[in-house]
């Protein structure tokens, strides 16, 4: 009897290792492992991540925008800045305003728009003889009423596409019921822009520094709150730095320059270049390609500056005393081009 026993055990253990074996067989053939039912199950991870949007420099205000936005041209308009256009329309959303003299001891605007075109502006006055230097370096459009011929013709040979109210056929030009003529010629600006989108943008124009407190004038210049210019005995203007808009905040002749909408014109940055004004038949012409001294503006300090231009292509280009290129703050700028003699620029602590 033990003996049976002892044979059985054994002949057990083979029938069991028979019945196992082909099952284990059977799952390395079909490459599947037996999971036990009490292990953890793994779960796919995924990212909320988004990329930002691709961003760009505007080349005539230095601040980064979404890229692509700005595939148009520039848009340059001389603007009239005589009492009775104030508050000209769409200036205070201009990347660039030049002031300039003119006959009588009053000044014009050349007003340059990219970075926000508006569906109107003006009003439109026009052309003098130091426009295509100070406009040509654009590659855009420009726009104004008409003036003499070798100025017209003047224009013409910078290669900017024109629109000139005295002979506009295409409806781009409308005179407002708001002033009295000549000023009140107002040009759909938006359509014309839409008109030539194909037109390249312009070049950067100037250095930039990455930030308003980066400026080399913000960095390296002296406290100044008030920017006092004159461009002859009729003619005088104010810029304030408000620290709290940090921009300078501009006046006409003692009193403050106003949008239609009422605010107050301003600029992060205020360059006043010192240049010769030559006059020709009554007409005065700033001389711009040349260079002079200049001051540069940000942040509420100021930086003692040299400028030049050496030819109408050019950009104007700004160095310090140790003719390091100066950097303007990222935003809008305005140039006073103010006459060497007849004028003058008061710089107030």
């Amino acid at each position: 009897m033990k003996n049976t026993a002892r044979t059985a055990r054994p002949l057990q253990a083979a029938g069991l290792l028979a019945l196992v074996l082909p099952a284990l067989l059977l799952s390395a053939c079909t490459g599947s492992t037996p999971t036990p039912s009490s292990a953890p199950t793994s779960t796919a991870w995924t990212s909320d991540y988004v990329a930002p949007a691709a961003t760009e420099i505007a080349p005539l205000t230095g601040q980064s925008v979404e890229g692509g936005s700005l595939a148009h041209p520039s848009l340059a308009a001389k603007i009239d800045n005589h009492v009775v256009a104030r508050p000209q329309v769409a200036i205070d959303r201009t990347d660039l305003v030049f002031e300039e003299l003119v006959e009588g001891g009053i000044t014009r605007y050349v007003a340059v728009w990219q970075s926000s075109i508006p569906d109107q502006l003006g009003p439109v006055r026009s052309i003098r003889p130091m426009d295509p230097d100070i406009i040509a370096p654009f590659g855009g459009l420009v726009a104004y009423s008409g003036g003499q011929q070798r100025f017209v013709d003047a224009m013409n040979v910078t290669g900017q596409i024109s629109a000139i109210f005295d002979y506009d056929t295409t409806g781009l030009f409308s005179r407002s019921s708001a002033t009295s003529a000549p000023h009140n010629v107002i040009l759909a600006a938006s359509e014309f822009v839409n008109r030539n989108a194909s037109v390249t943008p312009p070049a950067q124009q100037y250095a930039y520094a990455a930030t308003l407190a980066a400026a080399s004038a913000s960095t390296d210049g002296t406290p100044i709150s008030v920017i006092n210019t004159q461009f002859s005995n009729s003619s005088a203007r104010s810029w304030t730095w408000n620290a709290e808009a940090a921009a300078y905040l501009r006046a006409q002749d003692g009193v403050p320059d106003l949008t239609p909408e009422g605010a107050q014109l301003k600029a992060t940055n205020v360059v006043v270049l010192r240049v010769d004004v030559t006059v020709s038949n009554s007409i005065p012409k700033t001389e711009l390609i040349a260079s002079g001294e200049a001051s540069i503006s940000s942040g509420g300090k100021t930086l003692a500056a040299t400028w030049s231009k050496d030819a109408q292509t050019s950009p104007i280009r700004f160095i310090d005393g140790n003719g390091v290129t100066i950097r303007l703050a990222p935003g809008n700028t305005w140039f006073q081009l103010v006459p060497n003699g007849t004028g003058s620029a008061d710089l107030v602590p």
